[in-house]
């Protein structure tokens, strides 16, 4: 089973295992990260599952597609290259150790 360890706003570190297949939320919010809060239920329309994902691992997620860019832009706060929603990161085995530090709530 996928690790994933989220850093949340306050340094808590939490490592939480994700099931392969579900995004980063619906594992956060699953083992109550705090931050990710995951309003539209991971619809891409809402930015309350902000994330930054660690520099070593961007390549390996990938980027935001442009629908994901699109509400980055417009509706989140400390928006950066290694920005993405956590609704929008499918967990496979692949992303065992993945560490995504949360941003928080939107503007």
């Amino acid at each position: 089973m996928p690790r994933i360890t989220f850093i949340e706003t306050d340094g808590t570190v939490r490592l939480v295992e994700a099931e392969p297949g579900e995004s980063a939320m619906q594992a956060a919010k699953r083992n109550g990260v705090d931050g990710i809060i995951g309003e539209c239920g991971g619809s891409c329309i809402c930015a309350t599952c902000h994330c930054h994902v660690d520099k070593a691992w961007l390549e390996r997620v990938g980027p935001a597609g442009d629908i994901e860019a699109d509400l980055l832009e417009f509706e989140a706060a400390d928006v950066r290259p290694e920005s993405r929603l956590a609704c929008q990161i499918p967990i496979t085995d692949a992303l065992d150790g993945l560490l995504l530090h949360v941003v928080g709530r939107s503007r």
